[in-house]
């Protein structure tokens, strides 16, 4: 098959590979769209020949591992979902015609979804849902569970940051399904795009008063937030709006958080596929998410089936694998 492949210089090529095989619990997959995202190009620098580049992809189930119950997957299923990809030749990766998958960490599409739409409900869609109910304390709303009385969240990037904007846009919609305020910053341009998505509150992340603001209209007593940046600026920001009874930050990548009364906690996404890995930086391998990761999918599967979840915008690349590597470049 054709696939984008480390060139063990810190470059990627389109280069012919073998077709993969599924493993008792995995699934073989056709790819028919992808998704870039900036741990692809963070992963170039890997020294590695000969390795997929990529983590998103849709696409239709080719064949089952031998352990895979039927009653689980089947063959010409649609399907969506994520990888640690760019990392060895066993986890794979999703810049070529196949991959390879763990059969439970899929979202099943339903007929009405489009393969271009789908690969934004992989890495983004799931590190939406681990932030809200593993980073954050336990006993937040859910679904399942909604909220009884007003229960305020702040979220916090702009909507135009790529992968960011991927879950930011799901784990908007999932605090609101359940029953959560929704209270959230973006530049002027992308306040219509949140607000349809089900924010309740939008505000200007540039404003220089946004956290006082944000304490306000919550009556300094927000306790938990989400900020989809995680940089030392941002996280600043988000630590500040938390009000005086200190509370909760769930963050996307580990930038620390010095602030009193503020516990901030970083969950790597990866973590939910069930295996253990040294990169994007060493982890152990969590029954625990392992599962969670399980129900986030079968989450996703009837929240797309029952028309409950927008995808995120995109901008769809023409030429397929030959154009990906141009986005990752860039």
């Amino acid at each position: 098959m054709k696939a984008v492949v480390s060139t063990g210089d810190g470059g990627i090529a389109l280069k012919t590979v073998a077709k993969p095989r599924p493993g008792p619990t995995q699934v073989l997959i056709k790819i028919f769209a992808a998704a870039q995202n900036p741990p692809d190009h963070m992963k170039l620098g890997r020294r590695t020949e000969g390795v997929i580049s990529e983590q998103d992809f849709a696409g239709r189930m080719e064949a089952l591992g031998a352990e895979v119950p039927t009653r689980l997957r089947y063959v010409g299923e649609r399907v969506a979902g994520f990888l640690n990809g760019g990392v060895d030749e066993e986890m794979g990766g999703a810049f070529g015609e196949y991959c390879v998958a763990d059969a439970h960490v899929l979202i099943s599409l339903p007929e009405s979804s489009n393969y271009e739409d789908a690969p934004g409900l992989g890495l983004a869609a799931f590190t939406a849902a681990q932030a809200l109910w593993i980073s954050l304390e336990p006993g937040l709303p859910t679904l399942t569970v909604p909220a009884a009385t007003p229960f305020p969240l702040m979220t916090s990037t702009d909507s135009g940051l790529g992968w960011k904007l991927g879950g930011r846009t799901v784990h908007i919609q999932l605090a609101r399904l359940s029953g959560m305020e929704v209270i959230t910053t973006a530049s002027s341009r992308n306040h219509a795009l949140v607000k349809g998505l089900g924010a309740d509150v939008v505000l200007d992340y540039r404003d220089p008063e946004v956290s006082t603001k944000i304490r306000a209209h919550t009556g300094n007593k927000l306790a938990h937030a989400v900020d989809c940046i995680s940089d030392a600026t941002t996280t600043r920001q988000v630590a500040d709006t938390i009000g005086e009874g200190g509370g909760f930050v769930a963050l996307v990548l580990g930038e620390p958080v010095d602030v009193p009364g503020v516990h901030a906690q970083f969950s790597l996404v990866y973590t939910l596929l069930g295996k253990a890995s040294e990169c994007p930086m060493p982890y152990a391998a969590d029954p625990n998410h392992y599962e969670f990761g399980k129900t986030t999918a079968i989450l996703f599967t009837d929240l797309l089936h029952n028309g409950k979840l927008k995808t995120t915008p995109v901008k769809l690349v023409p030429n397929g694998l030959n154009d990906l590597g141009n986005g990752l470049n860039t």
